[in-house]
């Protein structure tokens, strides 16, 4: 699990789809919140198929590095990067995993944090 030192209040984005562009609203969804909630805490997960979009090849390196210089942090599901046949190597830089994101999704909330899916 991706551990926070802080207690500001958290913001957890879902993306799910069948391709990377299906997930791209997520990215300037995240963008508006993250102006119109500063000091939250952000995160993207996406799960699916979608994490393709992630990759070095995928699609959605301007999405990723704008939220990325943002302080959002992006994160994919390993399970579903086993299940598209890519690893952690082939990812954008500066995008994170999660070993499950239902169970990322999960302890978030356990956690307090908003959960919005996309």
């Amino acid at each position: 699990m991706v551990e926070r030192n802080d207690a500001r209040p958290g913001l957890l984005m879902h993306g799910f789809g069948a391709s990377g562009e299906q997930v791209a609203g997520v990215f300037r969804s995240a963008q508006n919140a993250a102006a119109a909630l500063p000091g939250a805490s952000i995160e993207i997960v996406i799960q699916g198929a979608s994490v393709t979009g992630l990759a070095v090849d995928g699609g959605l390196s301007g999405p990723v590095r704008e939220v990325l210089q943002r302080g959002i942090a992006v994160l994919a599901c390993e399970n579903s990067l086993r299940s598209a046949a890519l690893d952690h190597d082939s990812l954008l830089p500066g995008v994170g995993t999660v070993p499950s994101a239902v169970v990322h999704l999960a302890q978030r909330q356990w956690q307090n944090w908003a959960y919005v899916r996309l």
